[in-house]
């Protein structure tokens, strides 16, 4: 499927990178080339990156800006040391889902008062897909997407067997077909965590609104790391997390968009007191709060919004679409080395930069061991079962001579079998 039209034709764009990048055989000098052009380059100094580390893992975890450890010590001596409870008026911890998720609307072609933060990706997904099912009465399939992220189709599971509804997962090149008149919600991830594919959101969505259906979009993958329109698309739903592309730091406060126009037939699941109406009249009865305040919960994480809030100053004064061109610039370069020096990979990901998100996934039937390599030598990427090495291109800190580095280092893997070590062929717990 063609990418949506926010990010089209970006092979045609990608100056000022494409001029450096020549047809001869590439060298570090091309990449170091690529690097003193990008206009984006000095936002690598506003993270702390480990010497001797190239991270090519913010697809899962983002690098740590420079300002969140000052911001945080500030919020824990000051403000909860301090401040003790007095600081949900006067530090404004009280108002900081709303005021963070106005934050990310921007980075997502969202409205202010439309996004959320609140809980985790899964709770949030879970909440919409039960609201999405009461405002489509009458019908009850859920259709999902076969090769999801897993706890997309777990959640869907589950919904499907609370409130009576189906749930189908299909081929990603059968959701077109699969959408008809009997389909409450359809939910899909923008960008594939294995494979980097990316959905057309615009065509998808209207045409899920032609048989009468809503869709959520997990936008895991998406936020942060490449241009993103849910109005232009008009987007029903959307969920996604802080931690990845927004670098807000492990088990960061996750976020939730509902367009405007479903603000009034909105009713999720989870009616905790800070989703009422009134939280501090401690109503015995529940009565939602208007718009997107009804989606939150609990008490909200405060240090975990405060983290966040302070990482997403990273993106302050950045274009999106540069962020763009420069990510599909590093994940062609990727490829390309790939290709000409290091034989003997499989690419799970789309060659078309249209097609492709912020990420390049390699298959390799030792990929385990193969990454275990890599992050040895300070290379960090990923493995996802059962093949994949998966690399992801912050373009925020990311350089073009770390892609080399990283090739290079690969090549000489590769070349020399390092990865058949045993300390390397051990499975860990977390891959």
């Amino acid at each position: 499927m063609a990418a949506q039209a926010s990010t089209a034709n970006n092979r045609g764009h990608l100056e000022p990178f494409a001029c450096a990048m020549t047809q001869a055989p590439l060298t570090r000098a091309h990449c170091e080339a690529l690097d003193a052009q990008d206009p984006l380059a000095g936002c690598r100094d506003r993270f702390t990156l480990p010497a001797g580390v190239i991270y090519l893992d913010g697809n899962s975890l983002g690098a740590l800006p420079r300002c969140v450890p000052e911001r945080m010590r500030q919020a824990v001596e000051q403000e909860w040391g301090v401040g003790l409870i007095r600081s949900w008026n006067d530090a404004g911890w009280y108002p900081a889902p709303q005021r963070v998720g106005a934050r990310v609307a921007q980075l997502v072609g969202a409205q202010g008062h439309e996004v959320i933060m609140a809980d985790s990706t899964s709770i949030n997904l879970f909440k919409l897909l039960v609201a999405a099912l009461r405002m489509r009465p009458g019908r009850s399939l859920i259709v999902g997407e076969v090769g999801n992220f897993p706890t997309d189709a777990y959640v869907a599971e589950g919904v499907a067997e609370l409130t009576g509804a189906r749930f189908e997962a299909v081929a990603p090149q059968e959701v077109m077909a699969a959408l008809n008149e009997q389909v409450a919600v359809l939910s899909l991830t923008h960008v594939n965590y294995k494979t980097g594919r990316v959905y057309d959101m615009a065509a998808i969505t209207q045409r899920a609104h032609e048989v009468g259906a809503l869709v959520i979009w997990d936008l895991a993958h998406t936020a942060g790391a490449l241009q993103c329109d849910l109005n232009g698309c008009d987007a029903d739903f959307a969920v996604g997390c802080g931690y990845k592309y927004l670098n807000g730091g492990p088990g960061a406060p996750a976020f939730a968009f509902v367009a405007q126009r479903h603000h009034a037939w909105l009713r999720q699941p989870l009616t905790g007191w800070h989703g009422h109406a009134q939280p501090f009249a401690f109503d015995q009865g529940y009565r939602p709060a208007p718009g997107m305040d009804q989606l939150l919960v609990g008490t909200a994480s405060q240090l975990g919004l405060i983290a966040l809030e302070s990482a997403l100053t990273a993106f302050d004064g950045v274009d999106m679409a540069a962020l763009r061109r420069k990510s599909l610039s590093l994940s062609d370069l990727f490829i390309r080395l790939v290709d000409e020096q290091v034989p003997g990979f499989g690419l799970a990901t789309p060659r078309e930069p249209d097609l492709r998100g912020s990420q390049v996934s390699l298959t390799h039937e030792q990929g385990y061991a193969i990454v275990q390599a890599l992050i040895a030598r300070g290379i960090i990427g990923d493995f996802r079962a059962p093949d994949i090495l998966r690399f992801g291109f912050a373009a925020l800190y990311v350089r073009h001579v770390d892609i080399w580095d990283a090739v290079a280092a690969l090549k000489d893997i590769m070349g020399t079998r390092e990865w058949a070590r045993p300390e390397f062929m051990a499975k860990k717990a977390v891959t």
